[in-house]
């Protein structure tokens, strides 16, 4: 690779956080990838062990509803990697760089819930450590990557403060125009939050999910309901259960407890973040972690906010769309090099992934911009919904091959 150094970024993303490294080009040849089926019922891997150095999981979905696949750290919890979004019949790779150590594999059919299947897996061998001539670009890359974090995070909990201050007090005319904007610091590093097992739930999780879950209901989405008081005849983001069965607007001291809590939990994640724990992980994952991440936020776009599903009584999920999309191309920009670096192929792919930002930030803007708002996601008409869709998976298709080039 010809040395040359990273510019200076405008923070606005993040990758999702993979237990990998950078390794030289020797040790990622020849691996063989493992095949994943997952059903209704299970989840089957064609092994339960590997050596360390690079990973492949190839998932076909065999069921009848879209799924996920996750590689879980030895607590069960925080996630290593994942794969989302697989539609029936359909097939995605994982690609990481596993570090040795006892990990899960789990497959999630309906993409909620607690999935099906949870395997233990075992990786054997040397610790993999960084080498090769592009070693201290990978470096920079990966403390580019953490300042980008702190940053984020850093933003996110005076915002938060403030959002919640407002809400606690009645002010629900400030708090429902602070909420899109202090959203777009936690969307764009969301995968972080991921990985910690139940903390994004506790911030994150729409009422559909924690009720599927079995999960209190706190976080963004609590305060949004509340915020917009659903219509009388509004229906929950099932499309089943009418908004007003079994809810009733929050108390004051309810409102405190809720608002108390998501300054709790962000200030939880803001701790995370500046601990060495976190740069440990950061320097251990490498690339891989970056160039997944770019996969994982544009995924965020295709579970949900696409859908209208993720702003649910707001109708705010454009600014959610666009800070992910944000975070997925600030991941790209820190691996597109080394993706460029390998030959024509490589820089095909670069361009092309360029290219699909471009033009899905283009579609995107004629709707507004989170600086300036956007217009209400019901206002978008079903072809309007269409394009962005087609935009996004236009997109998809090259990124989901950026792990496997960086690493190449």
């Amino acid at each position: 690779m010809t040395s040359r150094l990273f510019p200076a970024l405008a923070f606005a993303g993040v990758g999702a956080l993979i237990l990998s490294g950078c390794v030289a080009k020797a040790d990622l040849a020849g691996s063989d990838a493992l095949s994943v089926s997952s059903t209704a019922a299970g989840c089957e891997v064609s092994g339960s062990s590997a050596t360390s150095g690079t990973l492949t999981f190839d998932v076909s979905n065999d069921g009848d509803e879209v799924t996920e696949f996750y590689l879980l750290a030895e607590d069960g919890l925080r996630i290593v990697g994942e794969v989302e979004n697989i539609a029936p019949g359909a097939s995605r790779t994982l690609t990481v760089v596993a570090q040795p150590g006892d990990y899960y594999t789990l497959c999630k059919p309906g993409m909620i819930g607690e999935g099906v299947g949870k395997a233990a897996f075992a990786v054997s061998g040397e610790a993999v450590e960084v080498s090769g001539e592009d070693a201290e670009q990978k470096q920079q890359a990966v403390e580019l990557y953490a300042g980008f974090v702190k940053d984020q995070v850093g933003q996110l909990a005076p915002a938060v403060s403030d959002f919640v201050a407002a809400y606690e007090s009645g002010d629900d005319e400030t708090a429902r125009t602070q909420f899109p904007a202090v959203r777009a610091y936690y969307e764009r590093i969301e995968p972080v939050a991921e990985a910690l097992g139940d903390l994004d739930p506790r911030i994150d999780y729409r009422e559909v999910d924690a009720v599927a879950e079995g999960l209190d209901w706190t976080g963004f989405h609590r305060i949004e309901k509340d915020l917009w008081v659903p219509a009388a005849d509004a229906l929950n983001a099932d499309g089943e259960t009418p908004a007003w069965q079994d809810w009733a607007p929050s108390t004051t001291e309810e409102r405190a407890a809720f608002g108390d809590q998501l300054i709790a939990d962000v200030q939880e994640l803001y701790d995370y973040v500046h601990s060495d724990e976190f740069q440990d992980s950061l320097d251990a994952q490498g690339i891989a972690g970056i160039s997944n991440g770019a996969i994982a936020l544009l995924d965020e776009v295709a579970t949900g906010k696409i859908q209208g599903e993720e702003d649910w009584w707001s109708g705010t999920d454009l600014s959610d769309f666009a800070a992910n999309v944000e975070g997925s191309k600030m991941a790209f920009s820190l691996v597109r090099d080394f993706a460029a670096a390998q030959g024509d192929a490589g820089t095909a792919l670069a361009d092309e992934i360029d290219g699909g930002y471009a033009e899905l930030e283009s579609a995107l803007a004629e709707y507004g911009s989170l600086e300036d708002g956007f217009v209400v996601y019901t206002e978008l008409t079903d072809e309007d919904k269409r394009e962005l869709t087609d935009l996004i998976n236009a997109l998809a298709e090259p990124l989901a091959q950026l792990t496997n080039t960086v690493l190449a």
